[in-house]
């Protein structure tokens, strides 16, 4: 996890950095700002959540950061052993109290979802299958 702390236009991070994360057997990267070599990046096979590429980096600022203390990423403070949970749809931070809950309750959730594309295969109607139906009828009603 990298807190840039707002700065906006140059990368935290290229191939280089990204072969050294998965030399160490990091899972994952999370930078609150850009990264560059993204072509880099992607033959190292280290998932990267960033706001996008920057040509500019910061190699010759010699800025300096610290490790293992919290961060702020996207507004939310992460802290050191939270859980990182990040996939294409985004990223979720997780306090250690209540990650194991928590991801119990995702797989209940992932499991009822395969339970719902079953009822679609059948031929249910999706505001049928999720109990959608009564507040459609209702906006329909009130529509006419």
């Amino acid at each position: 996890m990298v807190d840039r702390c707002g700065e906006s236009v140059t990368a935290a991070m290229g191939g280089a950095m990204a072969y050294a994360a998965k030399q160490a057997g990091i899972a994952g990267i999370v930078i609150d700002g850009y990264v560059t070599d993204l072509g880099e990046i992607r033959q190292h096979g280290v998932p990267v959540w960033s706001w996008g590429a920057s040509a500019i980096t910061t190699r010759v600022k010699g800025e300096e950061g610290e490790f293992c203390t919290a961060v702020q990423c996207g507004g939310v403070v992460v802290r050191p052993g939270d859980a990182v949970i990040a996939d294409e749809n985004g990223i979720v931070i997780l306090p250690p109290a209540q990650a194991l809950a928590l991801a119990r309750r995702a797989i209940e959730f992932q499991e009822n979802e395969k339970h719902t594309l079953a009822r679609l295969a059948r031929g249910e109607k999706f505001p049928d299958v999720v109990g959608s139906r009564p507040l459609i009828d209702a906006a329909i009603g009130k529509a006419r």
